[in-house]
């Protein structure tokens, strides 16, 4: 399932920093602000400005809550 349009919006307009969940691995999750998307992709901001261009199937969730993890 793909993160709608709106909640993209909101997470831009909102100024909230996201947590994107690519697998099982903590480790391996984004943290950064939305900046852009398109029908595919999303764009996310890292702490270190770096932008990362990512799938919008992952998983995304404002970074202040607890990681959900998929069972």
């Amino acid at each position: 399932m793909q993160i709608t349009d709106e909640q993209l919006d909101e997470f831009r307009i909102q100024g909230l920093k996201v947590r994107v969940i690519r697998d099982a691995n903590p480790a391996n999750d984004v943290l950064g602000y939305v900046v852009a998307w398109d029908d595919s992709t999303v764009m996310v901001r890292k702490q270190n400005r770096k932008i990362v261009k990512l799938d919008r199937g992952y998983r995304y969730q404002e970074a202040a809550l607890e990681r959900e993890i998929d069972t």
